[in-house]
């Protein structure tokens, strides 16, 4: 019911509002209720055991793996060529970034040029870039951006589910080879962020700006015209090739390509597809998936062009944990040889991998348990193994009710000489994180929640052994909803530090020891 949904909406966040007033003034992200009564740190240090296989290659055109997107390289590998957190005597930091209010950090990334994050946020209907001290959390600078069409068609609408699962805005963004923020707005721009020192302090210059208003419609609700008659087609995603162009995608799947050269921009539509995941570029193309179909894509002549295109099946319907009917991965590159996306099939979802020289399908795994099983992550990559994240049973922070998780489960999934095979599946319960992994470490790091009676919302770091599934070390951050994370990604600092962003703002867990 919309109606009812909004209402809910409204309610949870007037009700943390003034549960926080005062810890946000102190800075903190607020704490809901018990968290006296639940464990601050479960396991033991870890020890590190590397991960095998090939180091992810690094785009010529972005920041060095690890530093570049959310999905941390252009691979989409969701790895980190450093360690994280090894759980020996980790302390957390918190930052909240909307006055009380929510405000997530979407997107987190650790510019290695200045030692800096830049990070994309969002408080309330406004998006906003900050530049961000790793130590303290605290904002340096801030950019505000264009606010979301959707924020417009979920208050005159009623129906939250129109905000809550708009992936447009600038999350899907990237720093390019000279830490330089590229990101598509919801005013239909491409813009690119310089960070830079001046004599009053830091602050962020745009030194690029591409308009896609003439190729891309964008006839969208705003608050003096919230029914237009037009066409609306917000940009998801921005992410360059090998060869320095620079893609992008829209909701409605128009794909497209800008030169950054001479500024020209072309694009090519999938009709009667839609987008809502990023995209990964290999040396041999740009890898897109819609709610239909796998696509391997190249420029030529300044135009997208389809190498190959392989369909899925999509189900029949959108599940829960899922923002659209269809795969919730964006693709991911293995080795240079293979990729990988999940389907959205029932009863059970599967793990899809293919063959990037020719779009053959390698194999088809299902994973989890029948009737509770769909992800909208990234899987993780590296070698020759993929880990697939469970999140059936979440769809929102607002709709989480106190002390319930997702089902929860995450796979790894092994490409062998015969196809594929599942080499463990973790029991543990990660409602909606983008997990990563560190490859000296051996670690996989999602953000848990258990399930419990007494109604806590319990929210941990926790890291999975690579090798095992084994559960390592757990981390309390936080209870209550302002500590749930909300689709955002685990992202990991040069210096082995994990950030996450959650509802009331930004958390980093790092070692003292």
């Amino acid at each position: 019911m919309p109606l009812r949904r909004s209402l809910l909406a409204a309610s949870g966040v007037a009700l943390l509002a003034a549960a926080s007033a005062s810890a946000a003034q102190a800075g903190l992200v607020p704490d809901g209720p018990g968290k006296d009564r639940v464990p601050a740190f479960i396991g033991g240090p870890a020890a590190p055991h590397p991960i095998k296989g090939r180091a992810v290659p690094r785009n010529p055109s972005m920041a060095a793996p690890g530093y570049a997107a959310m999905h941390a390289d252009s691979y989409a590998s969701d790895t980190y060529p450093f360690l994280g957190p090894l759980g020996r005597h980790p302390k957390v930091t918190t930052e909240a970034k909307a006055n009380g209010l929510p405000g997530l950090c979407s997107t987190v990334n650790y510019a290695r040029s200045t030692g800096l994050i830049v990070a994309q946020c969002v408080q309330a209907a406004n998006f906003t870039l900050r530049l961000i001290d790793p130590a303290t959390l605290k904002d340096l600078a801030t950019f505000t951006l264009p606010p979301r069409p959707s924020t417009v068609e979920a208050v005159t609408s009623g129906d939250l589910d129109k905000v809550l699962t708009d992936t447009s805005g600038g999350a899907y963004y990237y720093l390019d080879s000279a830490d330089r923020a590229v990101l598509a707005d919801s005013a239909f721009h491409v813009r690119r962020f310089a960070h830079e020192r001046t004599a009053s302090g830091w602050r962020f210059r745009v030194t690029d700006d591409w308009d896609l208003s003439k190729v891309v419609p964008h006839s969208c609700p705003t608050w003096t015209n919230p029914r237009p008659k037009g066409e609306c087609d917000p940009v998801t995603s921005v992410q360059p090739d090998w060869k320095g162009n620079i893609w992008w995608v829209t909701k409605h799947a128009r794909i497209g390509v800008i030169d950054p050269r001479t500024g020209k921009v072309r694009s090519v539509r999938l009709k009667g597809e839609a987008v809502q995941n990023s995209f990964a570029a290999s040396e041999d193309g740009v890898s897109i998936v819609s709610d239909h179909a796998l696509y391997l894509f190249e420029a030529r002549a300044g135009r997208p062009v389809v190498l190959w295109r392989r369909t899925y099946d999509r189900g029949t319907r959108r599940k829960s944990g899922q923002l659209d009917q269809g795969s919730g991965t964006t693709p991911t590159f293995l080795e240079r040889r293979y990729v990988g996306i999940t389907d959205n099939a029932d009863p059970r979802m599967n793990v899809l991998v293919y063959r990037v020289s020719d779009g053959k399908r390698i194999c088809r795994v299902p994973v989890f348990d029948r009737g509770h099983s769909a992800s909208d992550n990234s899987l993780i990559g590296f070698g020759r193994s993929l880990v697939v994240e469970n999140n059936s049973g979440y769809r929102n922070f607002v709709d989480l009710k106190p002390g319930a998780s997702s089902y929860g489960g995450l796979s790894r999934i092994d490409v062998t000489a015969r196809g594929c095979r599942t080499a463990w599946t973790s029991r543990e319960r990660s409602p909606s994180t983008v997990a990563k992994a560190s490859v000296p470490a051996g670690l996989v790091y999602a953000y848990t929640k258990q399930p419990r009676e007494d109604g806590i919302d319990a929210w941990y770091l926790t890291a999975i052994d690579f090798h095992t599934g084994r559960t390592v070390f757990k981390v309390l951050t936080g209870t209550g909803k302002y500590f749930d994370n909300n689709w955002a990604p685990v992202t990991l600092g040069p210096d082995g530090t994990a950030y996450v962003g959650v509802v009331g703002g930004l958390v980093s867990v790092r070692d003292t020891r």
